[in-house]
């Protein structure tokens, strides 16, 4: 069973730095993009972040400068950098990725359980 599985969520003051990761474990036979979304309570879930498979990125405006996306092939892992924390990125945090699976050959659109963020005044 093909799967993501995220870490690193936690509770931070405002002006604090967090890591996410997200690992995809199983029988994989590639990954395409791969990214990060929030969802505030109340709020709709919004894209923060992606990087595709050759490292192109893009982020959201409210992110922009204090969000860094990154990913490691080699560990079937992406990553975010939250630097400048603001109350406003309080959220629950989800990884999304589009895997091809190597039993069956066929891509599925995995998200991960979520991790949360909480900032802090």
């Amino acid at each position: 069973q093909v799967q993501l599985v995220e870490s690193g969520g936690g509770l931070v003051q405002a002006g604090g730095s967090l890591r996410l990761s997200c690992a995809a474990s199983g029988s994989i036979f590639a990954i395409n993009a791969m990214a990060w979304y929030r969802q505030a309570p109340g709020k709709r879930r919004e894209l923060v972040a992606s990087v595709t498979s050759r490292d192109s990125t893009q982020y959201a405006d409210s992110v922009k400068g204090r969000f860094t996306i990154s990913r490691d092939n080699a560990k079937n892992t992406v990553y975010l950098q939250m630097n400048n924390l603001k109350p406003g990125d309080t959220a629950v945090y989800y990884c999304n990725a589009g895997v091809r699976e190597r039993l069956l050959s066929r891509w599925l659109d995995l998200w991960g359980q979520g991790t949360l963020v909480t900032v802090s005044t």
